[in-house]
């Protein structure tokens, strides 16, 4: 029993790793430009399963056609979040905390209205029976989870690719450098803001649509993936290469803790590592401590 639970532990823990690790990529590439946690964020993640819902259960459309619909419409969302609420914001120089309440309450707004129009019960996408997954070295791999794990990996190259390469992603590092002063060099940094709230919503919500084909989905489902995803981005110091093995350490952590001891402290064994790595790493993988000097 205890052999053939280690494989598909194993299994496990890559599947809930790259799942966070599309989350990560997708929350990362907003607090880079803004510099604030967008915890409405979390409901762009839910949006893009229950839009794809709507759209394929409801309206009839097929699923290879909601997907991509479902994301596009998760885009517009993020977008006018980004439009109407924080860009006023941000003309009126107004300071994080109220960036981080406006946030929050739209998060609030927005899931209690995915209640209200779909109810709390727990949905599902998936049609047709359930199968039983694919053997892989004793241990069973669905489809989906191979999607998955094939989607994160082609995602995160693509995104090393697009900051080294395309002109968008020079300009957002530049902004996330130094927003005032890529003003003074001809970038527009409310125009780069809003193409990262597209960018990171259309990545949200395609891990939120991922983890509804696997495991269905819930009005609340994003909050828990947001947390988690911004663990990895702290334990991984914000940059690709680290937030990798941040997601790898989480997921393999936390399946192997909840082998061990009890699910219930699947999310504890998360914050634990965030600590650690605050008391002992701050900077977080591959990170480089910055010292402060004095003229």
């Amino acid at each position: 029993m205890v052999l053939n639970m280690f494989p598909q532990t194993i299994i496990n823990s890559l599947v809930l790793s790259y799942i966070f690790l599309i989350v990560t990529l997708s929350f990362s590439i907003i607090y880079s430009t803004t510099r604030f946690f967008h915890f409405a964020h979390a409901v762009i993640f839910t949006s893009g399963a229950y839009f794809t819902f709507l759209l394929h259960k409801q309206l009839g459309f097929s699923l290879v056609l909601s997907i991509p619909m479902a994301i596009l419409l998760s885009i517009l969302l993020g977008c006018l979040i980004e439009h109407f609420i924080y860009k006023p914001l941000r003309k009126k120089q107004a300071p994080p905390m109220i960036l981080l309440l406006a946030s929050l309450g739209t998060y609030i707004f927005l899931q209690n209205t995915i209640s209200m129009i779909f109810g709390d019960d727990t949905k599902s996408i998936r049609s047709g029976v359930v199968k039983e997954g694919l053997n892989f070295f004793d241990a069973r791999i669905t489809p989906i989870q191979i999607t998955i794990i094939t989607t994160s990996i082609i995602v995160t190259v693509l995104m090393i690719l697009f900051y080294k390469k395309t002109q968008l992603g020079k300009s957002m590092k530049a902004v996330a450098s130094d927003s005032e002063l890529s003003e003074y060099t001809g970038i527009n940094a409310n125009r780069v803001i809003l193409w990262s709230f597209a960018i990171g919503s259309g990545l949200a919500a395609l891990a939120g649509i991922l983890v509804s084909l696997d495991v269905d989905m819930t009005p609340t489902m994003g909050m828990n993936a947001l947390l988690m995803g911004v663990v990895v981005m702290i334990v991984g110091g914000n940059n690709i290469k680290g937030m990798v093995c941040a997601a790898l350490l989480l997921g393999f952590a936390q399946n192997y803790g909840v082998w061990y001891i009890s699910s219930q402290w699947k999310d504890t064994i998360a914050f634990v590592i965030l600590v650690l790595f605050l008391l002992f790493k701050p900077e977080g993988f591959f990170g480089v401590k910055i010292r402060k000097q004095s003229i």
